[in-house]
């Protein structure tokens, strides 16, 4: 009669779908006194801690009635605490395991190594991996690699992968990812050379990190070959995984047509795919085509997630898109989308760069526990729109509630002094920077305070600057003192920095124009002349000038001498109308820096 029972519990567990199921399932065991079999009972506590969906206090009033648990039931239970919220309550049930004397299997350490947050807590488990002779199992050993790396030891993990004797693609897989995971995505790129040398095939999660990690080094050329020869001729599916990564792969690589090209290619869309794709085009500065995705993927019926709309914020506060931000901050309030720090500050930074400074404040101030970021977003804005000191009293207000700058925050604490003409105060918050919060100058750090002396006149103490510098001033910090010179009309240095520059870029065009036009404000015209032909000798083209507008929720991108626009007639009448309008009321253009 048990046994008829037995069988008939077992089968309503294998069709069971909720937890009131399986009480009512529990309660048939309990008076048939089937409760005190370890087989039936370890297959309703393996439903009640794996599967879904899952209940693991229920799991653990279940184990805990049990009077001798098998291995089976105990590993149930950690594996079931290993993947949950709490995983910490795993290593207690295995340390709860070896007071009962009991010996783990090669079935228990993978999940409570699983569950280690600490290479230290790792350590203590790979002592009994020794002590029961699973050294050399190697899904014990592929276990202890993912954990060392996980926890950021791969000197620990790669001691293990050397030890270990019969390495599969897994064994291999664990390693590449840690090394990628720790952003030493070159030692992982290698030893998926030395895995293909030994023929280890690798699997579709080996290619998602060997992707990842061309990513990280922009390796372009390695990733056309990674995808010509391992995805391709497998005509591999591109599911959102891989497809993902090949797509993040190429937009990191700056090569956003071949990402979107796997994009079109993928069976279905969904938020991952959108947000990577989205993604790319802000990283390689096409914000337009990114504003442009996220309207198809609203069609789509897809809902954008937070990351997904602070990247596109992000493009609109680059092309000056007020009315598309707008919509998105109308969507965020529709919607009820909770406005996280990341996508508050994207929202503050977006208003700020559109010249909303007004509504960027209300966004500061209705962030909760703010960090640093929006209040970085918020100064930093400010000083754009040239409201200096009320850029430097909310640094001083950051400061007095204890939020700690950062290096980007004092970017834009020197901007506001720089647009504010306050020299003193700039170079007072420049010490103060290194002196009371340890932050060492970078680069743009002293752009700034190049940018701030110039354009206060103090060209030698900026020239001063430069020479002092603990690294090598780059072209953006030679440009500003050269602005300098053009405004104070310094000729001698300035012509000493434009040549500089051209030696530092000399194929970038516009480098040859600046120097022109100094020498046009001087009425040096030979050497305009010479500037023209240096150009053409060495085969550099002026880049056509651009901008971009915003006109009813549309982006519209001019070049210049560009004829491609539907409306180009219209628009060109209209110039002339203006500039016909503008000499009537008696300006006169300045055409000395007509070269550039």
């Amino acid at each position: 009669m048990v046994a008829g029972w037995s069988h008939q519990c077992l089968f309503l567990i294998k069709r069971c779908t909720t937890i009131k199921q399986v009480h009512q399932i529990h309660s048939l065991m309990i008076t048939t006194g089937l409760s005190h079999c370890n087989f039936a009972m370890s297959k309703i506590i393996h439903f009640c801690a794996v599967s879904d969906p899952k209940n693991l206090e229920y799991a653990l009033s279940l184990f805990n009635q049990v009077t001798n648990p098998t291995n089976f039931i105990w590993n149930t239970m950690i594996r079931g605490f290993s993947i949950s919220q709490n995983p910490q309550k795993a290593i207690l049930i295995f340390t709860k395991m070896l007071q009962k004397s009991l010996s783990p299997d090669k079935h228990t350490f993978p999940f409570v190594l699983r569950a280690c947050v600490n290479s230290k807590q790792g350590n203590v488990i790979y002592t009994h991996v020794l002590k029961n002779g699973l050294v050399h199992d190697t899904f014990v050993c592929n276990s202890l690699i993912a954990m060392y790396s996980k926890c950021d030891a791969l000197d620990c993990a790669y001691r293990v992968f050397d030890e270990t004797p019969q390495r599969d693609v897994v064994t291999w897989t664990a390693l590449i990812d840690g090394y990628v995971r720790a952003n030493r995505a070159t030692m992982g790129l290698d030893l998926f050379a030395k895995m293909r040398l030994v023929g280890i095939e690798p699997d579709e999660i080996t290619m998602v990190s060997v992707l990842c990690a061309i990513g990280l080094v922009g390796a372009l050329r390695l990733g056309r070959c990674v995808h010509a020869h391992f995805i391709e001729p497998k005509k591999v599916i591109y599911d959102s995984i891989l497809g993902c990564a090949l797509l993040d792969m190429y937009a990191k690589c700056q090569d956003i047509d071949s990402a979107r090209l796997v994009f079109d290619k993928m069976p279905y869309g969904n938020s991952i795919a959108w947000s990577a794709m989205i993604t790319g085009y802000i990283q390689c500065g096409r914000f337009k085509e990114a504003l442009d995705s996220l309207q198809d993927m609203h069609k789509e019926g897809l809902r954008p997630d937070q990351a997904i709309l602070a990247s596109v914020l992000t493009g609109c506060a680059q092309l000056g898109a007020l009315d598309q931000g707008r919509w998105i901050h109308a969507y965020i309030e529709r919607n009820k989308i909770d406005l996280n720090l990341r996508l508050g500050t994207a929202l503050i930074d977006m208003y700020a760069k559109c010249g909303c400074i007004f509504q960027a404040f209300n966004v500061f101030n209705s962030l909760r526990n703010k960090d640093v970021y929006p209040w970085t977003a918020m100064i930093g804005g400010l000083a754009m729109n040239g409201s200096a000191k009320v850029a430097l009293c909310l640094f001083s207000k950051m400061e007095r509630v204890g939020i700690r700058p950062n290096s980007i925050t004092y970017i834009g604490v020197l901007c506001a002094c720089s647009h504010g003409g306050l020299v003193e105060q700039g170079k007072n918050h420049f010490n103060r920077m290194t002196q009371v919060y340890g932050i060492a100058p970078k680069i743009e750090h002293y752009g700034c305070m190049i940018d701030l002396l110039g354009r206060a006149g103090l060209l030698k103490e900026a020239m001063s600057m430069i020479q002092s510098m603990s690294m090598e001033p780059s072209a953006g910090v030679w440009g500003a003192l050269f602005s300098a010179c053009m405004i104070h009309k310094d000729v001698e240095l300035g012509e000493i920095i434009g040549k500089h520059l051209i030696k530092l870029q000399p194929h970038h065009s516009g480098r040859y124009m600046l120097l022109a036009n100094l020498y046009a404000l001087d009425d040096r015209w030979d050497d305009v002349a010479y500037i023209r032909r240096l150009m053409k000798t060495k085969g550099v083209e002026k880049i056509p000038g651009c901008s971009l507008i915003e006109v009813n929720g549309a982006i519209h991108e001019f070049v210049a001498l560009d004829m491609s626009h539907p409306s180009f007639k219209g628009i060109y009448l209209m110039l002339d109308a203006i500039k016909m309008g503008l000499r009537g009321a008696g300006y006169m253009p300045n055409t000395i820096q007509a070269f550039a």
